[in-house]
């Protein structure tokens, strides 16, 4: 085996690579933060109702919602049981492949996505997009997708769709 010089981050590689390790750590805590202070629920709990928010029929395979959040799939059972036993959501098997569980978001939990929203969007508002011109906006989002998808490779970013 053949060492390689390691590519060492370039001096304007490294100032980035610490802006956005520092949002990685800190933005998640502040955004779960505000959702326990004003919803009673965690950011991961938030994200599994919104992706199923944004599902045809409000209905996703665990495993793809586990995949959307970074977690594992028996981390996601657990964070289903709890949002089940607050009526937010259900699960059932798939009839179209047995094996697949399908979680639903049910009334109950559409409402505590409409209610939880306004705050939460305000808060990323305030701590993302209020500071960004456009421009900015519009690199953010490349960035974001490009990093993303080469982190995770074949991931499947949910588009905000028509809601009810």
């Amino acid at each position: 085996m053949t060492e390689q010089t390691p590519r060492w981050l370039s001096e304007e590689q490294t100032q980035a690579w610490i802006a956005l390790a520092s949002m990685m750590v800190w933005l998640p805590s502040a955004l779960d933060d505000q959702l326990e202070r004003d919803a009673g629920m965690t950011y991961v709990e938030y994200t599994v109702l919104s992706w199923l928010s944004m599902q045809p029929g409000r209905t996703s395979r665990m495993s793809d919602v586990a995949s959307l959040a970074n977690v594992s799939a028996s981390h996601l059972t657990r964070i289903a049981i709890r949002l089940e036993s607050r009526g937010w959501l259900t699960r059932r098997p798939d009839p179209n492949d047995g094996r697949a569980t399908l979680a639903t978001l049910t009334e109950a939990g559409w409402e505590k996505v409409v209610q939880t929203a306004p705050g939460h969007v305000e808060e990323v508002q305030q701590l993302v997009f209020d500071g960004l011109s456009a421009a900015q906006v519009r690199q953010l989002r490349v960035i974001g997708e490009t990093v993303a998808k080469a982190a995770r490779p074949g991931l499947c970013l949910p588009s905000p769709g028509p809601t009810d």
